[in-house]
């Protein structure tokens, strides 16, 4: 483990690259030993930043639910992240390109929970009977760190993606929510256009079989450091199409047919 002035000079680097727009080196080719709970200790101390300067929790987002991309990186369980009031946008919303580094959009359900959900034994139906409502949403995602760093052209792994709150920078939800009983959410499918071209389509049984396993998993998660999900949170449970670039003037639209859509544009 890394010691805790490592931890904090971290976050306090991610801190500054999100307010200058700058990148950094992946950590792990500063610190090639950084674990996975390294990495989510790095998080935990930059979202206490971000709480310090008055931003407000809203919920969270689970990345990595896929098993194609969980062995590309190497590890065999998903990743999370934190949402801020400060994220969300509304259906159909103008969105600042220049807000970002490197954009690129997935294609989710969030889950809003109408009671608190908690480990360390939750399950499924646990978060099927917590849940008020589910919606279509876009997750918004970049990078403080490079990718591929210009000078070894090593690429960031997943304790980088970690510490970088899980690469997430924002969310659209859409304007047609469900109750979670009104539909088999295995089998909810959505067609992603940017500018009117398919760039992606997938159904929601490419998160963990079900898109209400990631939460489970997350409540679970996060009972290892005492916390939990609360009421009123949103919780992205993770893309079902791969990430696709967004460029400035780009316009995003996801249809999930009888499920409503959700769009944006990149101005």
């Amino acid at each position: 483990m890394l010691d805790n002035e490592t931890i904090e000079g971290l976050a306090r680097k991610l801190d500054e690259a999100q307010r200058t727009k700058s990148l950094l080196r992946a950590f792990t080719l500063e610190h090639p030993g950084l674990a996975i709970e390294d990495a989510y200790a790095i998080q935990r101390a930059w979202t206490r930043l971000q709480i310090a300067g008055g931003r407000v929790v809203r919920g969270h987002k689970i990345g990595l639910t896929s098993r194609a991309m969980q062995s590309a990186v190497g590890i065999d369980e998903p990743d999370y992240g934190v949402l801020f009031a400060d994220m969300f946008y509304p259906e159909a919303s103008e969105i600042p390109f220049d807000r970002f580094n490197g954009v690129r959009i997935e294609v989710e359900l969030a889950f809003v929970l109408e009671t608190p959900l908690a480990g360390p034994d939750c399950t499924i139906f646990d978060v099927l009977k917590a849940t008020g409502y589910v919606t279509p949403a876009l997750e918004i995602l970049e990078s403080r760190m490079h990718r591929i760093d210009p000078e070894t052209k090593k690429t960031r792994k997943v304790m980088d993606t970690i510490s970088d709150n899980a690469a997430n920078a924002a969310l659209v939800l859409g304007g047609r929510p469900f109750l979670p009983n009104q539909a088999d959410l295995r089998w909810i499918g959505a067609l992603l256009f940017r500018n009117g071209q398919i760039e992606e389509t997938g159904v929601a049984a490419g998160v963990l079989n079900h898109p209400a396993n990631g939460i489970a998993w997350l409540a679970n998660r996060l009972a290892l450091h005492g916390e939990h999900l609360a009421a009123g949170e949103v919780v992205l449970a993770g893309s079902f199409t791969r990430p696709v670039d967004v460029h400035k003037g780009d316009v995003i639209h996801a249809d999930y047919r009888d499920y409503g859509s959700v769009s944006c544009r990149f101005v």
